[in-house]
């Protein structure tokens, strides 16, 4: 099935440095293994795993006119991804981030929000949205609901399917922040700490259940290493997580919603859509970066018929 995406809006560079468990002091200096870049964020990151898996894919959002924005248009370039709808500042910077990645995989993030939080409706390429199949929101809050919704809207009501996927953490007063743009969504792609932090509630079924009662179509949220939960109005699905050997998180939730979305333009189950998405988080998992591993679609599919899945607590 044909499938095409236009991913919009957060495009991140970002810089990783592994092993870094510490902070040397003053002028010290500590070796390390590896040191690498690559593009990132909830538009960019996402596009990169889509392309891998098949799709058809541009992206959409606002970078510099400096040289990461040179180098994060190049890189997207290697892996298929079109991006002549980006728009450049020569105001801002290109958004980027510098990740020192503990021994354990997980990581902090020393973060420069540059160009992204200049893009808005009036950028967006509505009559290029209208015309593709999926329109991918990364980080509404960047622009808040009543803005993304002059994106969302149009894009819905020509039949365009929507999803988004939020960068920012579980504080609770971004729920009416973006609120405006939920009846637009017809997927929603969170993580736990984001729905549980948005909506206050007890559990992530309860949580997800709030923005259903939004207008929110679907909400299928990763919950690190224990996999999945997809809950719709008709059903909730728990998918576990894969075994593997995790070197770096970054990412990982960007890749699952891109095997979530692939999984969507294929026609899959909500339940096949969320093992497609694991399955890209775990391979992503197992290097340095969002846009680490080379599969396909064929080979994610064998490595979800063959690996183990964890089993939940």
């Amino acid at each position: 099935m044909s499938q095409s995406v236009i991913a919009l809006g957060a495009h991140v560079f970002d810089v990783q440095v592994r092993p870094v468990d510490s902070i040397p002091d003053g002028q010290g200096a500590t070796l390390v293994d590896q040191i690498r870049f690559g593009p990132a964020g909830t538009a960019a990151g996402t596009a990169v795993t889509l392309a891998k898996l098949g799709a058809s894919v541009r992206t959409a959002g606002a970078i510099g006119t400096d040289p990461i924005g040179d180098l994060m248009l190049s890189l997207l370039g290697t892996f298929g991804v079109d991006t002549s709808l980006v728009v450049r500042r020569e105001d801002a910077q290109t958004s980027a981030s510098v990740l020192p990645i503990r021994s354990d995989g997980s990581r902090p993030a020393f973060h420069v929000l540059g160009a992204n939080i200049t893009y808005g409706p009036d950028d967006a390429p509505h009559a290029e949205i209208a015309a593709a199949t999926h329109l991918h929101l990364g980080a509404p809050e960047l622009m808040g609901g009543e803005a993304a919704a002059k994106i969302l809207r149009p894009a819905q009501e020509a039949g365009t399917v929507t999803s988004v996927d939020i960068l920012a953490g579980g504080d609770s007063g971004l729920f009416d922040w973006i609120a405006d743009a939920l009846p637009y969504v017809d997927h929603l792609l969170p993580n736990e700490e984001q729905v549980l932090g948005f909506t206050g509630a007890e559990s992530v079924e309860a949580g997800a259940r709030v923005f259903l009662e939004r207008g929110v179509g679907s909400v299928a949220v990763t919950l690190g290493a224990r996999g999945a939960l997809v809950v719709t109005a008709e059903e909730t699905v728990a998918v576990p997580a894969f075994a593997v050997d995790v070197v770096d998180t970054t990412g990982c939730g960007d890749a699952f919603s891109a095997g979530f979305l692939r999984g969507l333009g294929l026609g899959r189950t909500p339940r096949e859509c969320a093992v497609l998405g694991c399955a890209a988080a775990a391979f992503v998992a197992r290097g340095l970066g969002s846009d680490h591993g080379d599969f396909d679609l064929a080979a994610l599919d064998a490595f979800a018929a063959e690996t183990p899945q964890l089993k939940a607590d």
